[in-house]
């Protein structure tokens, strides 16, 4: 049995949220870079380079790339042969906590009624997953609340299959235009029941922007999706053009016999996440 100290997950947890609010990820940055080449729209390629511009500045200054550096969502790999000396739960709050105090980043989470400021970001949203082996694996996405705002959860009939399923999401990046900050990166569940869909919807924007999807089905929806949405003429930040979407990701569930839940959540395009392995 390998121990892990708290201790230990709170600096790896803080110095990661600190780097992700200031460093985008490299398969972003690679994806924005080919959309510039790729984008026919003057205004838009203008505003893309203005992304890309930010985006080093964030890097080479070390500061955050956005003034919303958002609200932390954790799913946590649990090794079966992994002991935790003290809480994990308590540990990854405590690594939140440090980061955006320490670091300065935007402290943006407060109670839902009465609107009171945690002070501190915490609590993070956390998933726990038990898994075979030794190791600690903490994937991270601090995500801020434009895109978040502009997800949905719908539950179809199944009679409403593919088409309806694309139908909705067209839609809803359609509605939500500039707001979430375009290009975006679409995350969507299929299956499952209501919870389980928009957990699928979020997981699946933790995938690598330039990985393939190993079901085949769901790799030509991705494709034939990515290429609909960029024909909706959104662009980025709203302004028109051929690149509304980075990515399109996808991930499913086996589901009720009378269902067929689909969750939509959309990321911006400072699409920051990170990994830390223990």
């Amino acid at each position: 049995m390998r121990k892990i100290d708290n201790k230990e997950i709170i600096a790896k947890v803080s110095d990661a949220l600190i780097k992700a609010a200031k460093v985008l990820p490299n398969d972003v940055y690679a994806a924005l870079n080919a959309a510039l080449d790729k984008e026919t729209n003057e205004l838009s390629k203008d505003v893309l380079g203005k992304i890309i511009t930010n985006a080093e500045i964030a890097k080479d200054e070390f500061i955050p790339m956005c003034q919303d550096t958002g609200m932390v969502v954790c799913f946590a790999e649990v090794g079966y042969d992994v002991k935790i000396t003290g809480d994990l739960y308590e540990a990854i709050n405590q690594g939140v906590s440090k980061a955006y105090t320490e670091g300065y980043l935007r402290k943006s989470v407060a109670d839902p009624i009465s609107r009171i400021n945690t002070k501190d970001n915490t609590p993070a949203i956390i998933h726990v997953k038990l898994v075979p082996g030794d190791k600690l694996v903490l994937k991270l996405a601090p995500k801020g609340a434009g895109s978040e705002n502009m997800s949905s959860v719908k539950m179809l009939t199944p009679a409403d299959g593919i088409e309806g399923i694309k139908k909705h999401v067209l839609n809803q990046v359609f509605n939500a235009g500039g707001k979430p900050c375009p290009p975006i990166i679409v995350g969507i569940g299929i299956g499952g029941n209501l919870e389980k869909s928009a957990l699928l919807a979020k997981e699946a924007l933790l995938r690598d922007l330039d990985d393939v999807n190993p079901d085949p089905v769901l790799r030509d929806l991705e494709e034939s999706l990515l290429k609909e949405i960029n024909d909706l003429g959104v662009g980025p930040m709203g302004f028109g053009g051929n690149t509304t979407a980075l990515a399109v990701k996808i991930g499913k569930y086996p589901t009720h016999i009378a269902a067929l839940p689909i969750a939509v959540n959309i990321q911006c395009h400072a699409a920051r996440h990170i990994v830390v392995e223990l």
